[in-house]
C-alpha cells in the first residue's frame, strides 16, 4: 500500500489550509491596495479578495507572478501552509 494519505474523505480542518499573506507583505512594504493595482493593471476585488484572504479557492497563478514580480518577493512571502491542529 501507498504511504500517502488520501483526503477524500477528510474536512479542511484535517488537512490544513493555505493562508494568504498580501496584507502583511503590502503592510510591511507601505504599499496601499490601489497602488498594488496600478502597478499590476488588476481589478481592486481581485486584489482585495488576496488582501483579506477570504474567498481564494483557486489560486491565479498569473496574478501571484505580477505581485512577486512587482513587489520583488517569492511565493512563499505570499502563501504559507498551515498544518492541520490535532488534538
Amino acid at each position: 500500500m501507498d504511504d500517502f494519505k488520501s483526503i477524500v474523505q477528510y474536512q479542511t480542518k484535517e488537512y490544513g489550509c493555505i493562508k494568504v499573506k498580501l496584507a502583511e507583505v503590502l503592510e510591511r512594504r507601505g504599499i496601499t491596495r490601489n497602488r498594488l493595482r496600478t502597478l499590476i493593471g488588476t481589478k481592486y476585488d481581485v486584489i482585495d479578495r488576496y488582501y483579506k484572504g477570504v474567498s481564494v479557492e483557486m489560486a491565479d497563478l498569473d496574478f501571484l507572478a505580477k505581485v512577486c514580480y512587482v513587489l520583488d518577493c517569492e511565493i512563499s512571502d505570499l502563501l504559507e501552509y498551515q498544518r492541520p491542529e490535532h488534538k
